[in-house]
């Protein structure tokens, strides 16, 4: 009784914010600070980040994100309304495949930048970054033509990830789970609890996202996984900005928004203007492609005393006391024992060796750019 009137005093909930299914859980388990995230609380502090960089990397960290929401598209024409979100081409794109996709305006600005999983011929889910793209869908829907559905269906995932995120996942659902492959899902049930398992997370460790399909069994589900996880180290936990920054994984708001296009950010894999596919934002995209880019995001090495967590505002970047970018992320890794950060900086000061200073409050500190991501570049630890 005590710990729920505590949580409420410091954290201030109201009924205009959603918890998640996991709360009552992640209280319950550690959870000392929450921020919003889709319209949603999110647990965001179980202890040291450093501590929960460790449990990831080494052994396992089970993390509440339900606010990862789910935008939900069926009908007829479900297939034919994605494509037209997206400029990835999805003409090979399966049934129980799950691919990150970009999706962006009619300025070619990235609005979101989800995984999309497909359920069925015409059935598909995008699981979102923070940002309001269920009334982004629903709007393109008005006008477009196609016989589409769109809602929020009542799905909340939970990451299970790190080395021994493996073992525990058998121990749950048996030896069949490790047949699952990178980027693909299955249906399951445990217990009675309907899921959505996939070989997916945010993280760039080995890890799993279990997509709770009943909002009433949130707690029950967080507290066998836990239970199961306990002989092999798990701990409940929150994503890591180190871990995530150290693999160069886009945070939307922060590394990516709707003013920043794909060829800034590296992404053009992810955009495909050759094929005959339709959607919104191609010819501005192509416009980007042709006339070239202004900004360019990076890799920057920060050289200065370890940072106190993840930076909470844009640093200015300078050259010769000219602002030509900011850093976006920035943290101390402890495991590479120095500060780096992704930044956004002025193409004509974006090769690497480039030596730039970095206004930090009210110090300027040197920096360097170097190669991104600054671990397991090929990602090899997440896909194995």
């Amino acid at each position: 009784m005590l710990l729920a009137i505590m949580v409420n005093k410091n954290f201030g909930f109201g009924t205009q914010i959603r918890k998640s299914p996991y709360f009552d859980s992640t209280v319950k388990w550690g959870a000392t600070g929450f921020s919003v995230y889709n319209h949603m609380y999110i647990p965001r502090d179980f202890g040291s980040p450093e501590k929960n960089f460790w449990n990831l990397i080494e052994k396992a960290i089970l993390c509440d994100v339900a606010v990862e929401r789910q935008v939900e598209i069926t009908g007829p024409d479900a297939y034919k309304f994605i494509q037209l979100l997206t400029p990835r081409d999805l003409t090979k794109f399966s049934i129980g495949q799950c691919k990150y996709v970009l999706i962006v305006n009619d300025n070619g600005g990235i609005i979101n930048d989800p995984v999309l999983l497909r359920l069925a011929e015409n059935h598909f889910w995008l699981s979102l970054a923070d940002s309001d793209v269920l009334l982004w869908a629903q709007g393109v829907a008005v006008n477009s033509g196609l016989n589409v559905r769109i809602n929020e269906p009542d799905v909340s995932p939970l990451q299970l990830q790190g080395p021994t995120s493996a073992e525990i996942m058998v121990k749950l659902f048996g030896e069949d789970i490790k047949k699952l492959k990178y980027y693909w899902f299955r249906e399951y049930e445990l217990d009675g609890i309907p899921l959505i398992v996939s070989r997916t997370g945010w993280s760039s460790e080995f890890g799993y996202e279990i997509f709770l399909r009943d909002g009433a069994k949130g707690n029950e589900l967080y507290e066998k996984i836990m239970k199961a996880g306990k002989e092999y180290g798990l701990e409940p936990g929150h994503t890591s900005s180190i871990r995530r920054i150290e693999g160069g994984m886009l945070s939307y708001h922060a590394d990516a928004d709707i003013n920043t296009n794909p060829y800034e950010l590296g992404l053009e894999r992810l955009v495909n203007l050759d094929s005959k596919i339709n959607f919104i934002g191609k010819e501005a995209l192509k416009k980007i492609k042709k006339y070239g880019i202004k900004r360019k995001q990076v890799g920057l090495e920060i050289d200065c005393k370890p940072l106190e967590g993840p930076n909470t505002s844009f640093w200015s970047i300078h050259n010769n006391g000219v602002i030509v970018g900011k850093v976006t992320s920035a943290v101390y890794s402890p495991r590479l024992k120095k500060n780096i950060a992704l930044a956004i900086v002025d193409i004509k000061f974006s090769k690497i060796g480039n030596e730039l200073v970095v206004r930090i409050n009210d110090k300027e500190v040197k920096s360097k750019i170097i190669e991104k991501p600054f671990y397991d570049p090929k990602k090899k630890i997440a896909s194995s």
